[in-house]
């Protein structure tokens, strides 16, 4: 498996979020987590991204260990095996997380530069490509604030694939917007897996999960309550599925 989490426990003030999570997903797979707002899907995000540290468990990028249990001790990889590994991940957030005072070229080029140490040229050429990539070409000279929520979030994708990561995680990309706009970056990520884009999608789109994923993982109170092929999951004799299910797909 290219990524793979075991067991992994996150609490916050006492109050365990992840209880135990155990997931992996191969390269070129799309994986959506879905369940209530609360049930530990963003954080599961954050955790496999090293944006938050875990409690305990084990996490694994292509066989190489960010971190795990030794002697009942939680242990992270050194920082610098640690840093190389969570660049190999992608993160699109639900809030867009622009630099408002940067144009959406200069967006896109700055990590690239700063971190790969990439040359100018060859980072404005990649970026023209990947804002071709997702219809926004035309965008590179604008500011954020001229952009629409959709067309935002369609730079935060080109800007987060601007670093070529091997998995690419989604958290929410389109709850802040509206079902015009949703189509706009739904359509980009299902180009994205037609052409085997790892990903992780946390989605209260149904039809997305159940159209483009090829497993969907049903979380509640930080457990997976069931997981597997979207048929499996949409189809599922569990009653709680069965009932989020329901509820968000009206």
């Amino acid at each position: 498996m290219m990524l793979e989490a075991k067991e992994i426990c996150k609490g916050f003030d006492g109050l365990g979020v992840l209880r135990g999570i155990s997931l992996s997903i191969a390269q070129g797979e799309v994986m959506a987590l879905i369940g209530p707002s609360g049930s530990g899907k963003s954080t599961l995000l954050r955790c496999l991204n090293q944006l938050e540290t875990i409690d305990s468990g084990e996490i694994t990028l292509d066989g190489e260990t960010m971190c795990s249990m030794k002697d009942g001790v939680l242990t992270y990889a050194p920082e610098k095996k640690l840093r190389e590994l969570t660049l190999r991940m992608g993160m699109v957030f639900q809030s867009f997380n622009l630099f408002p005072h940067r144009t959406v070229l200069q967006n896109l080029i700055d990590a690239p530069i700063r971190v790969k140490k990439m040359p100018r040229e060859q980072a404005t050429e990649q970026a023209h490509y990947f804002l071709k990539k997702v219809g926004l070409e035309s965008k590179a000279g604008q500011y954020p604030y001229q952009l629409s929520g959709g067309q935002s979030q369609r730079v935060a994708i080109a800007r987060a694939l601007c670093m070529h990561p091997e998995i690419l995680c989604f958290d929410e990309p389109t709850s802040a917007l509206d079902p015009e706009l949703t189509q706009e970056v739904l359509a980009v990520m299902r180009d994205l897996a037609q052409e085997k884009m790892t990903m992780m999608v946390v989605t209260h789109e149904m039809s997305f999960a159940r159209d483009v994923a090829d497993r969907v993982a049903f979380m509640e109170g930080g457990h997976i309550v069931e997981e597997g092929a979207p048929q499996q999951v949409f189809h599922s004799e569990n009653p709680r599925t069965r009932q989020f299910i329901g509820l968000v797909s009206g």
